[in-house]
């Protein structure tokens, strides 16, 4: 596992002030900053993941070394506007080859949305984003499909973190 960015930011102040989190009208600013971001680029073209099933074989359509596939996910954390990357809180995004074993997952996010955060919420360890570069190219048959997967799954886990569930994102076609 490869740290590909981290937006972990350490309290100010030194140890012993607790950094208290912002006000709740703050934090439904960042959601609709994010949401509105998301409505006004609704993903247009291809199927939606839904739609798209792993292959029947389990192989791996698409061949990409982990150093290129790590790239795309830096190239796809690039496009996501700093605006809305200044907002993220304490975590990291990292890129792991499989799932726990049992799931189909393209990616994950652990941790405590910004709108699940409290007067209570210090002294943590960063939330993760996990980009999962197997399953991601057992989907693909081309690298440009790699791209636009990548794309569409960092945006996705990115959201969870702004506190979007899985509906609203399937109903913006970020799903």
């Amino acid at each position: 596992m490869r740290l590909i960015r981290s937006m972990a930011q350490p309290a100010s102040g030194g140890p012993d002030r607790i950094a208290s989190p912002p006000p709740a009208v703050r934090l439904l600013r960042r959601l609709s900053a994010f949401s509105a971001a998301l409505s006004a680029s609704p993903r247009q073209g291809g199927a939606s993941r839904q739609n798209r099933g792993y292959r029947q074989n389990g192989a791996v359509a698409m061949e990409m070394n982990r150093e290129r596939f790590e790239e795309l996910v830096g190239d796809a954390l690039d496009e996501v506007p700093e605006e809305l990357l200044s907002l993220m809180s304490n975590v990291v995004i990292l890129v792991e080859d499989t799932p726990p074993p049992g799931e189909e997952l393209l990616g994950l996010y652990e941790g405590h949305a910004l709108t699940d955060r409290g007067w209570d919420y210090s002294g943590v360890l960063p939330d993760r984003i996990l980009i999962y570069r197997n399953p991601i190219l057992r989907i693909c048959d081309t690298e440009e499909d790699v791209v636009e997967e990548v794309a569409v799954t960092v945006v996705h886990e990115i959201a969870h973190h702004f506190g979007i569930d899985d509906e609203r994102l399937h109903e913006l076609g970020w799903g």
